[in-house]
């Protein structure tokens, strides 16, 4: 699940960030209102964990903003306000969930999982490009029927590239949102995993009698799914027995 906090203490933001990335969850912190609505209007994250009191924005008028723009998006209002009537503004305003200060981490995760659950009711788990389906439920990928079994990493990469709906993404996007990395990091990580990911997911086309290649690279500029049909080679197999950080 992809987590926005929008908190302006630092030590509960940074606690917060910490403790859901633990809990298997790809997050991002902010400190400021302005700052949350640039992010969710980028990234349209699966939660916002979101403060009331904040600076340059206060999150009353964060939520009024979002306030039929983001329906794919929950929202989990954290206030130290105690009038029911703050809350009840929350809700009528888009909120999900309101949790008070000071609350239990395990509450606090506890309400996600309970958003997530409800929010996944009435929302197609499934993610789908041409032959390939993934599951974020099951966390399965298929591709023309055939199974693709990927790695915790490599399903996260897949995953951010299909809900990109075939925009580019810079390799220091993808550094920053699936392996929570500074974005200037010198690594060639992403480009080894992108190999990874076509190599299974042509072993798969083959298998299947499939001829799409679907992981394009844009030159200079990052990568993004196929928006055509491309023929496949055999592709030579990964060694056995290699393993690399971040699997």
């Amino acid at each position: 699940m992809r987590v926005l906090i929008v908190e302006d203490d630092a030590a509960l933001g940074l606690f917060l960030q910490k403790g859901l990335k633990l809990e298997g969850h790809q997050v991002e912190w902010v400190s400021d209102g302005e700052a949350g609505l640039r992010y969710a209007e980028e990234h349209r994250p699966d939660l916002i964990v979101l403060d009331l009191s904040l600076p340059r924005k206060d999150g009353t008028e964060v939520l009024a903003e979002m306030h039929g723009r983001f329906d794919e998006t929950s929202v989990l209002v954290l206030t130290g306000r105690s009038q029911v009537e703050e809350r009840i503004k929350c809700l009528n305003l888009g909120a999900d969930d309101c949790l008070l200060k000071p609350f239990s981490f395990h509450e606090l995760t506890a309400r996600c999982r309970a958003l997530m659950r409800r929010r996944e009711q009435f929302a197609d788990p499934v993610l789908r490009h041409g032959d390939v389906e993934l599951n974020r439920m099951e966390r399965k990928v298929m591709r023309n029927g055939q199974p693709v079994d990927l790695t915790v990493k490599e399903f996260s990469l897949l995953e951010f590239l299909l809900m990109r709906r075939g925009q580019c993404c810079s390799r220091s996007e993808l550094l920053r949102d699936v392996w929570q990395m500074s974005p200037d990091a010198g690594t060639n990580v992403v480009d080894v995993y992108v190999n990874y990911l076509r190599r299974k997911l042509s072993v798969a086309a083959l298998e299947g009698d499939s001829g799409c290649s679907v992981i394009e690279t844009v030159r200079g500029e990052g990568y993004r799914m196929s928006s055509g049909r491309k023929p496949v080679g055999r592709v030579a197999m990964p060694l056995a027995g290699v393993a690399f950080a971040g699997a």
